[in-house]
Order: C-alpha cells, then sequence, then structure tokens
C-alpha cells in the first residue's frame, strides 16, 4: 500500500502540472521479436574469412565470400551458377574474383573463355597481366604447329579414353551409340591401346583400326568380321571429323608439349570457336575428361573451374552427364565449379533438362544481375528466390546483383579497385556494357538510385508480409 504522504504529493502535482507519466518496467524479448520495430533489417553476413566482393546494399557493410571457407558449414557445396543478362557485370564479377582468389598460394584456376574479340579471348589480359600464355585452341592455327589436346594420352586412364570417345560421338551423333557400335569402338580401342607402345596413341589409329578391324576382334564374339567393320562405320564417319574434317589439327596428334597444368591460371582460349556448332559440345567434352584425369589431383590445393557460356555444356545430355560426374568427383577434391549463363530459361527448357536440373541442385551459390520481369520470375520460381528478390531483380543496374548462398539472400554492390579495372573493362563496350566512359557522379548517382529503389521494394515487401502474418 502507497503511503498517503506520497499518493497526497502526487495528487497536488498532477494538479498543477498535469498527469504525470509513470515508470515503465523494462520489456524482456527477443532479437527475432524486436527486429519488427525497425522492418528494413539487414541479413547476416558470411563471415570475415575469403574474397572481397563489394558491399551489402542495404547495410553498407562489406561483403565477403569464399566457397572453400564455407563449404561444410554454411554450404553443402561449393559450386556457383552467374547468371544475368549481357552488360550487367557478369564478366567483371567473374575476372575480379579469379584475380583474388590467386592471391592465396593454394589456389589454381582453369577458364574455359568462350567470348573474344581481334583474334584473342576475353581472358586475354589477364593471362598476360600474370605471364601466362593461354592455351589457344584453333583449328586453323593447329594445322600449323598450335595447340593439340590427346584424347588417347596415356595421362588417361584407357577407362577415361573410352568414355571420352563414347561422349565425342554420342554428341556429334545426338544420340547414344547401340550395343553394336559400342562393341565395335570398344574392341578398336582395346587394339590399338595394346599395339602402339612406342608412341602415343591418336584418333587416325582408332578410325583405320574401326575402318579396317582385326579378325580377333570378330572371333572374341563369335561374330562375321564384315559385321564388326559394320557396326563401327558410322562410329569411323563422326571421328573422322576430328582428323580430317572441320576439326582437324585440335586433337588428332600427340598433346603438345609446354603445357603448364602447374600454372596459377590455366587459360582455354575457345575464342575461334563457332559457339552455335556442335564444335563447342565437342570440345567442351574433351577439355572436361582431360582435365579430370591430368589436372584434378590430391593435392590439397583448392581450384576452381570457370565456365563462360555454360549452357554450351548444360544444354547437351552427354556433356552435362560428363560434368555432373565431374562435379560430384571434385568436390571431394577441393573443386569448385564456376557457370556462367545468361538466361536459366537456357538451360531449364533445353535438351538437357533432367541433367541440367541436377547440376543447378548442386550449385548452392546462385548470383543474379539484372533480367528481365518475366525471366526474373520463371528464375525465382527455378532456384527458390524470396519474394522480395524477385521484383528487385528487374530493377537492378549494372553491377548490382542478387546473392543467393545457401538461402542467405543479400543485394550487393560489386566492387573493382583501380588496379583491377584495366584488366576488366576492355573496349567490349558494345557486347559487355563498359561502365568507363561514364564520369564517376553519375555512375554513383545511378547506384543511390537503384539502392533507394530496392529498399523501397523490399521494405514495402517487408511490411506486406508483416501484416499478413498479423491477420493470420
Amino acid at each position: 500500500m502507497r503511503d498517503p504522504l506520497s499518493a497526497l504529493s502526487d495528487a497536488f502535482t498532477s494538479f498543477l502540472f498535469g498527469k504525470v507519466e509513470t515508470t515503465r518496467l523494462p520489456v524482456r524479448t527477443s532479437t527475432g521479436q524486436a527486429q519488427a520495430v525497425y522492418l528494413p533489417t539487414a541479413a547476416p553476413g558470411l563471415g570475415d574469412s575469403g574474397v572481397i566482393i563489394g558491399r551489402e546494399v542495404y547495410s553498407g557493410k562489406g561483403y565477403i565470400y569464399d566457397p572453400f571457407q564455407l563449404y561444410g558449414q554454411q554450404l553443402p557445396a561449393p559450386h556457383w551458377l552467374v547468371l544475368g543478362e549481357s552488360g550487367n557485370g557478369k564478366s567483371a564479377l567473374e575476372k575480379t574474383y579469379v584475380l583474388r582468389q590467386l592471391r592465396f598460394r593454394d589456389r589454381q584456376v582453369v577458364v574455359l573463355d568462350a567470348q573474344g574479340e581481334d583474334g584473342v579471348g576475353e581472358w586475354n589480359l589477364i593471362a598476360q597481366e600474370l605471364g601466362i600464355t593461354p592455351i589457344r585452341l584453333d583449328p586453323t592455327a593447329a594445322l600449323n604447329g598450335g595447340i593439340r589436346l590427346n584424347p588417347l594420352d596415356p595421362s588417361i586412364t584407357t577407362t577415361g579414353q573410352l568414355a571420352l570417345l563414347r561422349t565425342i560421338i554420342e554428341v556429334a551423333m545426338g544420340h547414344g551409340l547401340d550395343e553394336r557400335s559400342g562393341f565395335a569402338l570398344k574392341v578398336a580401342h582395346a587394339y590399338v591401346t595394346a599395339t602402339n607402345t612406342d608412341r602415343q596413341p591418336v584418333l587416325i589409329d582408332i578410325v583405320e583400326q574401326l575402318r579396317h578391324p582385326k579378325p580377333e576382334s570378330a572371333e572374341a564374339m563369335n561374330v562375321d568380321i564384315d559385321d564388326v567393320r559394320a557396326w563401327g562405320l558410322d562410329v569411323a564417319l563422326v571421328l573422322d571429323r576430328l582428323v580430317d574434317g572441320d576439326l582437324r589439327g585440335m586433337f588428332d596428334g600427340p598433346t603438345t608439349v609446354g603445357i603448364d597444368l602447374d600454372a596459377p591460371l590455366i587459360v582455354f582460349d575457345l575464342s575461334h570457336i563457332d559457339r552455335n556448332s556442335i564444335a563447342m559440345p565437342i570440345l567442351m567434352a574433351i577439355v572436361g575428361v582431360w582435365l579430370e584425369h591430368t589436372w584434378i589431383r590430391p593435392d590439397r590445393k583448392k581450384r576452381i573451374f570457370l565456365v563462360e557460356e555454360a549452357w554450351h555444356i548444360i544444354n547437351s545430355p552427354f556433356v552435362a552427364q560428363l560434368f555432373q560426374r565431374l562435379l560430384k568427383f571434385g568436390r571431394r577434391l577441393g573443386l569448385s565449379f564456376v557457370a556462367v549463363v545468361h538466361h536459366l530459361s537456357d538451360v531449364v527448357d533445353g535438351a538437357a533438362a533432367k541433367e541440367a536440373a541436377a547440376i543447378l541442385k548442386m550449385a548452392s551459390t546462385r548470383t543474379i544481375y539484372a533480367q528481365k520481369s518475366d525471366e526474373a520470375r520463371a528464375t525465382g520460381r527455378v532456384i527458390g528466390l524470396p519474394r522480395w528478390a524477385v521484383e528487385i531483380i528487374p530493377t537492378l543496374t549494372p553491377g548490382i546483383a542478387v546473392w543467393d548462398v545457401n538461402g542467405n539472400v543479400q543485394v550487393v554492390k560489386h566492387l573493382i579497385t583501380e588496379a583491377e579495372r584495366p584488366l576488366v573493362f576492355t573496349d567490349r563496350a558494345m557486347t559487355e556494357g563498359s561502365t568507363d566512359d561514364l564520369l564517376p557522379e553519375d555512375i554513383r548517382a545511378a547506384e543511390l538510385e537503384a539502392e533507394q529503389r530496392a529498399a523501397r521494394i523490399e521494405h514495402q515487401q517487408r511490411m506486406n508480409e508483416s501484416s499478413e502474418s498479423t491477420v493470420a
């Protein structure tokens, strides 16, 4: 019971000065409940160990990402998918990411460079800066002493060689080998590897053996020699394209001496190959298997395999299966696969939809640059983005992207240093949207406008979600 004198004093004070506010007791609550007071809160970061990407748009804090540091704790797989239309910063992100990863001594990177101009690939400047000579696969140059990769290189196991030959043939034919053609290929390969002990076997040896099989090949299965020859005829015609057709010179001889697989950066320059021809997936298959058997080794190095125009891989069922195996195998040996794709529809609506879904599922990190509204909604459905992120994607300006790292979704502004800028932005203003022609104040004004617009969208979205939750 209150003291009568205190009650009388409070009443008199209230009469003279108005009602006196009472002291409220402290309220105990959780941070999850208290954050509703300040709706536009930023998601937690990914830690402070790894490669600096830029800054998180809403909080302004630094954004650090490294699949090798996050693997096993926040990431179930170290693979990464980068999406977005040309001119929004995918190329700049890839290049600065690789340059920053190479600051670590235990990192090694292979790049399949499918774009370029002026006779060189897009990664040529970075390779020169690091003192690296790109492995330029060019049918014309190969005939004059250029680079060759031998599918029958002794460094590849006999099982790997046969699997590679099958993949090449299936990609070129557009369907799988039947049992009879597969048998003809197997006996031809077995004979060539057994008899060529003083030199590297080459594709012409396989072609000649398919055209003129030995009697013992038929006797092994108790079939006629003419049948074995007929079974292998289509296979021989496909391989002949690599020996005497439009792809001759690159794979029909011993592997070029001097390819340094211990260099920190290995660039396969595919810019001289028609990206829309059957040659590209064949090249992807050969390079993929060749790397699997010669590059990925249990030496505790962390390796990054970056593929531009990756839909050439994922859109072919046979090549997609090959790379799917590579991803599963490489994860145990410290391999991070980075696939760069313009549109997700190029992949999920293609001929290898099943294989594409499996590869996308293994990519625990997804970075999405600006896309049109319809494409953004389709992307959001496939990879499971929250609604507020899907609505932001069409409004993003170059250099800003939505990052989804195993469910941790943030909007990130990629930052480029002055030292990196000459290597990242070349004269590809028409193809990759270089920002070199813009004044710094124009760039910053565009960034601020995009950030404010994105913040308004997210704030409104979270307000709506909060209202729906309250009503429920």
